[in-house]
């Protein structure tokens, strides 16, 4: 397989963006992309999204992308699974020019979540309709549950859920593309309006529009434009059960420990090598429970982890800087081309006051569902 490279990235800001629809969004994000790249073509282009013909009526998109881009006759592709559809998106982007077949390729997202689709519908999608969704769960009562478990099990307490999103709103509230970027305090975040008992609407990620892309390139190209080398060392992907009762233990998510022990081997590296990451925190128990299977924190003690300031910007294990999807939004399909954008602007040293000082190697860690499929990405900054 050949080296593959981050040589650009753009995003929309995110959030309930009225004044642009589905395609212009993810035009916004292209085109911010190529520019940034410098390049004058592309080879192919992948497009996450999770179920723009539930949210807006629209299928048949990469094509559609390819055209108002202005790009088509290029190949491009739609690509889905859930919530992890933007990551996945740049793994087909990784594979296609580690493969040969291209030599630069635009990789992203887009979701247009606010114009009057039934939301709570749309992403129920993503969990098992006959095992869960008729029996009337939705991913807040999911993850509620992952929640209970895992305070009764380990000693989880509320505040530690709580400090989760306090901290990731600290981050976003430095973040110019951030749908809420606002501090928040614990007692806001516990007294905010109940969601599912113990998740209230400040536990919760947002539902949002936006778009995000990168552009990937081979060697040759990245040395050829001279541009940061910013290689793709380490790529894995891993699925598991959708519904939480078929699981062993509904408080591991063993989809994110496996692809991200792939992406770690073929990385040849260790958890500890790491110097920031970003993480699929549509929930406060998800990143709990995902510091814990990527190997940053002992199993069940992601919480107490957290509490004790590790995973802050100023922490051994900055997590989130870009406030994630707690703060900066989460429009489904966009979020994992975004947390690949954070990533690459942080080894650049383009994040401002968020900035990691030294940050040389990053982990973008996206999942769809309740933990039923995962993408694990690992980029690391060969100029320094």
């Amino acid at each position: 397989m050949r080296d593959v490279y981050v040589i650009g990235c753009g995003m929309t800001k995110f959030g309930e963006i009225w004044e642009s629809s589905f395609r212009d969004l993810f035009v916004e994000a292209g085109l911010k992309a190529i520019k940034d790249a410098g390049v004058d073509h592309l080879d192919s282009m992948y497009v996450g999204t999770m179920t723009s013909g539930l949210f807006v009526g629209q299928e048949h998109v990469g094509a559609l992308m390819a055209d108002y881009l202005g790009r088509a006759p290029i190949p491009a592709v739609r690509v889905e699974s859930a919530c992890c559809s933007g990551g996945l998106a740049v793994r087909m982007g990784f594979l296609d020019i580690a493969s040969g077949n291209s030599e630069i390729v635009l990789a992203g997202g887009v979701e247009k979540m606010n114009d009057g689709a039934d939301v709570t519908f749309a992403l129920s999608t993503a969990a098992d309709q006959e095992y869960e969704c008729y029996h009337g769960v939705t991913f807040p009562g999911l993850y509620a549950m992952i929640a209970r478990a895992h305070m009764h099990r380990y000693g989880t307490t509320r505040d530690q859920l709580a400090q989760v999103a306090v901290k990731n709103h600290f981050n976003g509230s430095m973040n110019p593309n951030a749908q809420f970027p606002r501090k928040v305090t614990l007692e806001q975040v516990k007294s905010a309006v109940l969601v599912a008992d113990p998740l209230t609407v400040l536990d919760s990620s947002p539902v949002s529009d936006g778009g995000a892309c990168v552009i990937l390139a081979s060697e040759e190209v990245a040395k050829k434009l001279q541009k940061p080398m910013i290689k793709i060392i380490g790529s894995g992907v891993a699925t598991d059960s959708l519904a939480l009762d078929q699981r062993d233990d509904i408080t591991a998510l063993n989809a994110v420990k496996v692809s991200a022990e792939r992406a770690f081997k073929m990385a040849g590296l260790k958890p500890t090598d790491i110097d920031l990451a970003e993480v699929h925190d549509c929930f406060t128990i998800a990143e709990i429970c995902i510091l814990e299977e990527l190997g940053f924190a002992e199993r069940g003690k992601g919480g107490l982890f957290t509490e004790q300031g590790h995973t802050a910007l100023t922490g051994k294990m900055p997590i989130n800087t870009s406030g994630g999807l707690k703060s900066k939004g989460h429009p489904v399909g966009a979020t994992g081309a975004a947390q690949v954008v954070e990533i690459y602007e942080q080894l650049t040293g383009k994040s401002g006051e968020r900035q990691i000082k030294n940050a040389k190697i990053g982990l973008a860690q996206n999942m769809g569902g309740s933990g039923a499929s995962s993408v694990v990405h690992i980029l690391k900054n060969l100029n320094n």
